[in-house]
């Protein structure tokens, strides 16, 4: 049943003004970081509003304005929207607390710019989570890569811009040349561009046509970061921390493969797909993504770099479900979503309290460290056997339908790729857990200089006390306790991803 309801863009809305709160409170931290803390939790809370209604099969929908008389900027709240933002809204709200912990030891300049750029962030993340048409989801998707540039850019360095401007020339480069194409080639072809069950073309569509449009919009979408259109990414990594970590794990990289399932299902449909054999392209790019990146990721030495390339990687595994066409495939495709979310942020912030705490970047120099930051370390162990299929956590879940998707497609080299990205996953993760807590720490100088990776250098004697930083250590206690949950409970995730299949 649709349900005409101005939740929805409240969401969104409540994101805007807690942004121009943020600014508004400038002069008082702490107000500063409550409007950000409160701003969050109304999100989070409005969102969940409308999860029950989702899981009964109903949809929630608002017209922002007409734009023709075919053509208009709707919001529509449906499964697949829901799992997003159910996501990404809950992420914020931890996040909100892990920035304070920081930003603040950091030191960190422009701190009511950044908060107030995350506010905004989030709320184009949810425009894009709840676009009714690829009209919508194309102009949230251009404001979130604007919104999102100063984030990335945020240190000022010239590091810093070469980074944030590759990030934008990528995004914005390929939705500009692909993305608006294939929109414009849709809307001639169907007529609208409203998201269907089924897909929006009419029967006796011209199939070269419509293989290209697929192309097109596919290869639009950069924030899925599938190769080649993936270097973007690891560039962005120049952001503070909570950036990499929300953005970079979940708001901007989920954008991306939401909008390559949204084009699967509700622009051309499983049927249409299966009868061009759209999907088998599909798979056999994600397919050298998924393995290319996994090889990228055991060569590099800064924990976040490994991070960034793991992230390119896991994220076609997404598309990859899509690409499936099977129940199983689909199914773990769009729980996956929630499943990377919660393991890779933990992973991010873990590699954000080793640095506030030890002023460490690099893998090599960890050595031993799971003794000094135990609690860190070891949700670093579940967010990373999460991302190798270890179970009970999540990552198992979303790799055990994945393969019974690729058997149930009859793809057998898909469940080789999957088996094969698993020990790959191992082969960069178990190395870093082994030297953390079974390795002795390098001895080193009282007073060393610690050279800054993520911005500045550092002169001075560190304490390394855990304790002493619990707005860091206790969120990422929390994601990591979450990606367990999700992997003994999955059926939240589960019944959502039925519900888009149909």
């Amino acid at each position: 049943m649709e349900i005409e309801s101005i939740r929805p863009a409240l969401v969104m809305l409540v994101a805007l003004i807690g942004a121009g709160l943020i600014v508004a409170n400038r002069n008082n931290p702490n107000k500063r970081e409550a409007c950000s803390i409160a701003t969050a939790l109304t999100m989070f809370s409005l969102v969940m509003s409308m999860i029950p209604g989702v899981l009964e099969g109903n949809t929630y929908h608002f017209t922002l304005f007409t734009f023709l008389e075919e053509v208009s900027f709707t919001l529509k709240v449906d499964a697949l929207g829901m799992t997003f933002a159910s996501v990404a809204s809950t992420l914020w709200v931890i996040t909100s607390f892990y920035s304070i912990g920081y930003m603040r030891p950091t030191k960190e300049h422009a701190q009511t710019r950044f908060y107030a750029c995350f506010a905004v962030t989030l709320s184009m993340t949810m425009g894009v989570a709840f676009s009714g048409n690829l009209l919508t989801l194309y102009l949230f998707y251009e404001l979130l890569s604007m919104i999102t540039y100063p984030l990335v850019a945020h240190k000022g360095t010239d590091v810093a811009y070469a980074g944030a401007n590759k990030y934008f020339f990528y995004l914005l480069g390929t939705s500009k040349a692909f993305m608006l194409s294939g929109m414009l080639l849709t809307y001639a072809i169907a007529g609208n561009l409203d998201f269907q069950y089924g897909g929006l073309f009419p029967a006796g569509a011209d199939s070269t046509v419509l293989v290209i449009i697929f192309i097109l919009l596919v290869a639009g979408v950069g924030k899925a970061a599938i190769m080649p259109f993936h270097a973007w990414l690891p560039a962005a990594m120049v952001a503070p921390t909570p950036v990499s970590a929300l953005l970079h794990a979940v708001a901007v990289v989920n954008t991306g493969v939401f909008s390559v399932l949204r084009i699967i299902f509700h622009v051309f449909g499983v049927d249409l797909m299966k009868s061009l054999h759209l999907g088998t392209g599909l798979i056999v790019f994600t397919s050298i993504t998924i393995l290319m990146a996994s090889l990228f990721a055991m060569t590099r030495d800064n924990l976040k770099a490994r991070l960034a390339y793991s992230t390119v990687s896991q994220l076609s595994y997404i598309t990859l479900g899509g690409a499936l066409l099977t129940v199983s495939g689909m199914t773990g495709g769009i729980i996956h979503i929630a499943n990377h979310a919660f393991s890779k942020i933990t992973l991010f912030f873990a590699a954000g309290s080793i640095y506030v705490i030890t002023h460490k970047t690099d893998i090599s120099q960890m050595k031993g460290i799971g003794r000094q930051l135990p609690f860190t370390m070891l949700a670093f162990s579940i967010g990373a056997l999460s991302m190798i299929g270890v179970p009970p956590v999540s990552g198992f879940t979303s790799k055990w339908f994945l393969a019974l998707g690729s058997i149930e497609a009859d793809q057998i080299p898909v469940l080789i790729v999957l088996l094969t990205s698993t020990l790959l996953n191992a082969g960069y993760f178990l190395p870093i857990i082994y030297n953390a807590f079974f390795k002795a720490p390098d001895e080193e100088p009282a007073h060393a200089i610690a050279g800054d990776k993520d911005g500045g250098s550092h002169d001075e004697h560190h304490e390394i006390n855990e304790a002493d930083h619990k707005f860091l250590v206790a969120p990422l206690c929390v994601t990591a306790v979450i990606a367990i949950l999700l992997g003994i409970f999955p059926n939240l995730f589960i019944n959502l991803a039925k519900l888009v299949i149909g």
